[in-house]
């Protein structure tokens, strides 16, 4: 693997990384990839672990995600039939299974940190620490929001997931896209990249032929329309020390409107289902 990029981690330890491009799976790889990663999840900036709604950019980011919600609900819809039951990994602090729930699923959650699980209890909604406590269950439905770049042995942990799966079932991956305009236009500021908390780095490629070898089909892909607007808005803070909210705002929307040429958006949802 070729280096790709030399970055940093800008939110919490400032440790210097890089990127390694794996041609063949069009995909970069954090390196170094530290043993143990707990001490980079804590900080109180990490707002996917909190319910945080200070600043201007937190509020912003929780009026976006309540609208996310409906929409994520609305699409996991589309892929049930009997049964509606859903697995939601990475939960965070539970939000989007309530919505689920709230909308006919029977769900569960897993959430590795415990400062979520806590967050999320207090919301009347129990999460379990990992997979390996989940019951023997399978689900129609099986959800990642921005969690498979955390997620270390890849192909251990696909395989894990896929048992949870019923045979006419679907999992729903979201992840960042290293290859739209936003992430060329920020480069080793693009804050997407969050090393080394994201391991991983994918392109639509990459999705394909790595579920391809769990024996799984992409069956649709579709945009995250807002993910380009907070991501610059982040990379303008990381690069220039300010939150440069029109600059933000232009490069997100260009983007956007860049991947309604190219198909390479900031981030994209990935449908996939067993092959047939």
């Amino acid at each position: 693997m070729k280096l790709f990029l030399e970055t940093k981690d800008f939110s919490v330890s400032g440790e210097d990384f890089k990127l390694l491009h794996d041609p063949e799976m069009d995909m970069l790889v954090t390196d170094p990839q530290p043993k143990n990663l707990s001490p980079y999840y804590q900080s109180s900036s990490y707002i996917s672990h909190t319910d945080s709604n200070k600043s201007l950019t937190d509020k912003l980011y929780q009026g976006v995600k309540r609208f996310s919600l409906l929409s994520k609900t609305m699409l996991i819809n589309k892929y049930v039939n009997g049964n509606k039951t859903l697995l939601d990994v990475g939960a965070g602090t539970g939000d989007f299974l309530l919505t689920a729930r709230n909308n006919g699923f029977q769900v569960m959650g897993v959430e590795p940190n415990l400062d979520a699980r806590l967050r999320s209890r207090e919301k009347k909604m129990e999460l379990l620490s990992n997979l390996d406590d989940l019951p023997k269950s399978k689900y129609k439905v099986i959800t990642m929001w921005h969690v498979l770049e955390h997620l270390p042995d890849l192909d251990d942990q696909i395989k894990k997931l896929k048992s949870f799966l019923e045979e006419d079932g679907a999992l729903v991956v979201a992840v960042p896209n290293f290859k739209s305009f936003d992430a060329e236009h920020y480069k080793e500021f693009w804050a997407a990249y969050d090393v080394p908390r994201h391991l991983w780095h994918f392109s639509a490629k990459a999705i394909e032929s790595i579920f391809a070898k769990h024996d799984m089909q992409l069956v649709k892909k579709k945009p995250m329309w807002f993910d380009s607007f907070y991501v610059s808005l982040l990379s303008e803070k990381y690069k220039t020390g300010q939150q440069n909210f029109l600059k933000a705002f232009y490069i997100g929307l260009r983007s956007n409107l860049m991947g309604l040429l190219t198909r390479e958006f900031s981030s994209c949802i990935y449908v996939l289902k067993r092959n047939n």
